[in-house]
């Protein structure tokens, strides 16, 4: 179900009109028909409409709320079924209910005379909301992928993403307004006003448009998929599921090498796929050393980045350990893999100066999905620059 393409166009020429500040009334009165019985699919596709067009996602989000607001009966009525394999969905449901739980304790406690006691009540508060994050990481990082494979329109969801942005860095004015000396200043009372219209924003836009949306889009299979992901998250203000059994096939750690159709071999997991060109590229992009030692105490592969802090020769390919270190410090390397094999330890970590550098050596045991250990990981980092590091350089802080 990709929309109606009559009201996708109607619709995206209302909102250009709005963008352009053209007389609301006459708008509406110009456009409306389009806005009745309108489906989440027919507003995914007006935006993706005017984003194929060269709009940004901060520019509609200007106008975002007075369309949804045109189209909320429409929306309201609008039937979708959930799927059977609703965990993941629900969840998502249940964490919105309880955030506006939380917001109606806010509520009542801006209510109460006493500053002081306000601010020390409402401190804790502001920050427990700041939990809420993994919500809107599980949707960005689950819920969006599997959304934009199935339709070209889901490119859309980049506009609720940044609502995402928005709601967190209003959260964290609001937590820093209450914990300077003013504290319950205008400004305050400001910034939570726009937290509280953002955060309950959103949920409205989750509930009208996102979820029927996918509902509409997503197969029972995938729904079951994106609920055994978001295990790997938190579950803010609500009792994590329990995690389903998995079958003896699951239980085993999957792993295939496919004939591609260009001749070449793949290896796929569940995590996605790679040549073999491709996996030596990223192993020998990254700035460690990397060096494989298998259960049987055996050298079996060791990367080649750009800059070796220790020689390495493909001579070592199948030479036990133990004949790779110094005699005064090979009793060291054994204990270290001893206590790996018993499973009283998983890491290791030493640092040394060499040659002005900081290096930081590490070592990781190797286990199967049973448990069973498969060998010693060895990684050594630049450390120098890092430990050097002061304050913050985010991404759009990038220079070229």
């Amino acid at each position: 179900m990709n929309g109606n393409p009559e009201k996708i166009i109607r619709i995206s020429e209302y909102i250009e009109g709005l963008l352009n500040k053209e007389n609301g009334r006459q708008l509406y009165d110009r456009y409306q028909v389009a806005f009745e019985e309108v489906g989440p699919q027919d507003l995914f596709g007006a935006f993706y409409r005017l984003m194929e067009k060269g709009l940004q996602s901060k520019e509609l989000l200007a106008v975002l709320d007075k369309v949804i607001n045109v189209a909320y009966e429409g929306l309201s009525a609008h039937p979708w079924k959930m799927p059977e394999n609703n965990g993941f969905l629900l969840s998502l449901m249940m964490e919105n209910q309880a955030l506006i739980e939380k917001l109606e304790e806010i509520k009542g406690v801006l209510r109460e005379e006493d500053p002081l006691s306000r601010k020390e009540k409402l401190i804790p508060r502001v920050e427990e909301l700041l939990l809420f994050n993994h919500h809107y990481l599980k949707k960005e990082n689950i819920l969006f992928p599997y959304m934009e494979r199935k339709m070209e329109q889901f490119g859309g969801l980049s506009i609720m993403w940044s609502l995402h942005d928005e709601a967190r860095e209003k959260m964290k004015q609001v937590l820093r307004c209450l914990e300077s000396e003013q504290g319950l200043d205008p400004e305050f009372n400001r910034q939570i006003g726009s937290l509280f219209f953002i955060l309950h924003g959103l949920v409205k836009k989750e509930e009208l448009i996102l979820l029927p949306a996918a509902s509409e889009a997503l197969t029972e299979e995938e729904w079951a998929e994106m609920g055994k992901q978001s295990l790997e998250y938190e579950f803010p203000f609500i009792e994590k599921p329990e995690e389903q059994p998995e079958s003896a096939e699951e239980t085993t750690f999957q792993r295939r090498l496919e004939l591609a159709t260009d001749g070449t071999h793949k290896f796929k997991t569940e995590t996605g796929e790679l040549d073999f060109e491709q996996i030596l590229m990223i192993f020998n992009a990254l700035p460690v050393d990397m060096t494989f030692v298998d259960e049987n105490n055996r050298v079996r592969y060791f990367s080649r980045p750009k800059d070796r802090f220790f020689p390495r020769s493909p001579a070592i390919i199948g030479r036990d350990v133990d004949k790779c270190h110094p005699p005064e410090s090979v009793h060291v390397v054994q204990q270290i893999v001893e206590s790996f094999r018993s499973g009283n330890r998983d890491t290791a970590s030493f640092w040394i100066n060499l040659k002005g550098k900081m290096i930081l050596i590490q070592y990781f045991a190797l286990r199967d999905s049973e448990g069973v250990y498969k060998g010693v990981l060895e990684v050594s980092q630049d450390i120098t620059e890092i430990k050097s590091l002061e304050g913050e350089r985010r991404l759009l802080q990038w220079e070229d």
